[in-house]
């Protein structure tokens, strides 16, 4: 009887452990799949991960589009205020602005957010939805823990991947450019 108290306790401590809330990163070769709503049309976008010195670099795989390399230079990582919505189309390499981001926002707004409740991107203050039931975005049956911000010009809504070193927009909807995107799935290599 005393072992299977002990056997019933252990799995219920292993459960409680595991339904913790998962924290994603970005390494070399990490591997971000979305399901992207562009304009009506829904496609799958893969972006693989290249660390480098001078920033952040995305590959990106969308099938029926000509795959792009999208760079994100040091300086936008860390004090960038614009979110780039370029779709890979025009170029092979494209490298963004000083100012531009993509599918993330920079390290300084994450820590404006974390601070004020708020952030300015694209010249749109993002403020913080405080309903705790929003904060939260579920991808391969985990638990991300996510800021949920919503824009005070329109109804644009974001999840940012609580991860100071690179907030990742795991979900925006609502978007008037009619560009929207859900993380599903992180594979890491």
């Amino acid at each position: 009887m005393k072992n299977t108290i002990i056997t019933v306790l252990i799995c219920a401590i292993f459960q409680m452990v595991s339904a913790q809330s998962y924290f994603p990163t970005i390494k070399n070769n990490t591997e971000l799949h979305y399901i992207c709503k562009l304009h009506g049309q829904t496609r799958t976008l893969t972006l693989t991960t290249k660390m480098t010195d001078d920033g952040l670099v995305f590959n990106l795989n969308t099938k029926g589009v000509k795959n792009s390399t999208i760079k994100i230079q040091q300086e936008a990582l860390k004090k960038g205020n614009a979110l780039s919505y370029n779709q890979g189309e025009d170029l092979e390499v494209i490298v963004l602005k000083p100012t531009e981001t993509f599918f993330m926002i920079s390290q300084s707004a994450y820590q404006h957010l974390e601070k004020t409740n708020q952030f300015i991107y694209n010249n749109t203050i993002y403020v913080l939805d405080k309903n705790k039931d929003q904060n939260s975005i579920v991808i391969e049956g985990k638990t991300v823990e996510a800021l949920h911000v919503i824009a005070q010009i329109d109804e644009t809504e974001m999840w940012i991947v609580k991860n100071p070193e690179y907030p990742l927009i795991c979900k925006i909807t609502k978007n008037p450019l009619g560009i929207n995107w859900t993380l599903v799935k992180i594979v890491d290599k």
